[in-house]
């Protein structure tokens, strides 16, 4: 079975969105030139972020169809990097709140993908 590992996004600017995602994961890349970064997850998983404009065949669609998600494990903690990204300014697109699946929030990075924060089930 194919098991997925890696999670590309499409940016205008991969030195500045790899400097924003460094920021926000402490950690830097593993790789950058100035069409892609990557970063190495701790979970295993690969985050590439790679130049709109050199994406081969073209990327079609907006951004904003999709997340990249982070489970922590209780509401406190959602509210704790809600303050923090806010602090950082990250613009966000829903304050905490809660939904079906648990506490959460929406923030967005300098492209305008979203990052949701949620612990599952937290009231």
């Amino acid at each position: 079975m194919a098991t997925p590992n890696f999670i590309l996004l499409y940016v205008d600017n991969p030195t500045a969105s790899a400097a924003f995602y460094a920021s926000l994961l402490g950690q830097p890349p593993v790789e950058a030139s100035p069409t892609f970064a990557m970063f190495a997850l701790p979970s295993g998983y690969m985050l590439g972020l790679w130049a709109r404009h050199t994406v081969a065949p073209a990327a079609q669609g907006a951004v904003s169809g999709s997340e990249l998600a982070f489970t922590v494990p209780d509401a406190d903690t959602v509210r704790a990097w809600y303050a923090d990204w806010k602090g950082r300014g990250l613009p966000i697109a829903q304050a905490p709140t809660e939904m079906d699946f648990g506490h959460t929030f929406v923030a967005l990075d300098p492209d305008g993908h979203r990052l949701r924060v949620f612990a599952p089930g937290a009231p």
